[in-house]
């Protein structure tokens, strides 16, 4: 096997000056992202060297190469945080060489052959797509923890996702339905709506991108949750937009002491009102799966357990909805890049 591969490499952070400082118009992806040829990872003690199939990518892979993510690795570096492939190398007992896998790492996913550490590979079930696994991590990992670890989701649970059609939205449609909860996903527009009708919401709404569009969403949020038998509000929001729908619905439709779990803020950030939470009885948190997975790992090994058993059984059903060669690769960052991602964007590195 040859000593060196091909990788996407960032040279420069699109979205910072000279002095790390934000800019107001980012330099585009496509100027400070390549495919370049770089070393091969050797292996070393406790990792496991994969083969590459396919990889991820999703918004916190463009935000991370404008420097805007909360992790900013040295330059240059690969991004990807997640792939799905063949094992090469293992030094541990947990996976061999030829097994199918995922794994989940920082950065680095987008190679043809990543290094990652053991204890983040695990083995994709038999007769599963694994470019349908390329985003299990960033999308599935994330869902399942606001969901299970800080919502508390039972199978009398009633939960509301918004930011639906990404792909934290659609995996945390389809994790809620495998552990028998109702779902009500919100949307912004309506060209929106079948993803997470196929992924099995109960219903899908529209809150719009105004103040008008999310009283109605609050509105009918209000009579689908007493039509699913829970008149006085949802149990758990997951909540991916934030931005003014925050205060003008979610707080709203949740029932006293029910959970809102920040997960993203597509929409862009909003002063929250300690006061109307109060009022409310809500409970507000933070969702940083990554951080907990650390100092939890056998509540997070636990967790990628029964996700892969959801996924051998067919209760949940990841779909590519982009795919890409890697000599396109920036199509899919573009697509981020652009606020038009929606879904499942994979990059064939190798097949």
């Amino acid at each position: 096997m040859s000593d060196v591969m091909r990788a996407v490499r960032c040279h420069r952070y699109a979205g910072l000056d000279d002095r790390g400082k934000p800019v107001p118009t980012p330099v585009p992806l496509r100027e400070v992202l390549t495919l370049d040829e770089i070393p091969r990872p050797v292996n070393e003690p406790g990792h496991v060297l994969v083969r590459a199939h396919y990889a991820g990518v999703q918004y916190p892979d463009a935000l991370q190469a404008q420097g805007l993510y909360q992790h900013k690795p040295g330059l240059p570096y690969v991004p990807g945080m997640d792939v799905s492939g063949t094992v090469i190398e293992a030094d541990a007992d947990r996976v061999q060489p030829g097994d199918r896998v995922v794994a989940q790492m920082s950065i680095g996913g987008l190679a043809e052959v990543v290094k990652v550490p053991a204890a983040s590979v695990w083995r994709v079930p038999a007769g599963v797509d694994l470019a349908a696994c390329a985003n299990l991590g960033r999308n599935f990992f994330p869902a399942y923890y606001s969901l299970k670890v800080l919502g508390e989701t039972t199978a009398d649970s009633l939960v509301l996702v918004d930011g639906a059609s990404g792909g934290v939205g659609m995996a945390a449609v389809e994790l809620a339905k495998a552990m028998g909860a109702r779902v009500i996903a919100g949307v912004s527009i309506p060209e929106k709506r079948d993803l997470p009708a196929a992924a099995g919401a109960d219903r899908v709404l529209c809150y719009g991108t105004d103040r008008d569009g999310h009283r109605r969403f609050k509105d009918e949020v209000r009579a689908a949750s007493a039509e699913l038998g829970h008149p006085d509000g949802v149990d758990v929001v997951l909540d991916m937009v934030q931005g003014d729908l925050f205060e003008a619905a979610l707080l709203s439709v949740v029932r006293p002491l029910g959970r809102i779990c920040l997960v993203g803020f597509t929409a862009g950030q909003r002063p929250i009102r300690p006061g109307l939470i109060l009022i409310k009885q809500a409970v507000l948190m933070g969702s940083m799966w990554g951080a907990w997975a650390a100092n939890h790992q056998d509540g997070h090994q636990r967790n990628v357990a029964e996700i892969l058993d959801f996924l051998a059984s067919g209760a949940i059903k990841p779909r590519v909805d982009r795919l890409f060669p890697l000599e396109r690769f920036i199509e899919g960052f573009e697509l981020f890049e652009h606020n038009r991602g929606r879904g499942n964007t994979v990059i064939s590195v190798q097949e």
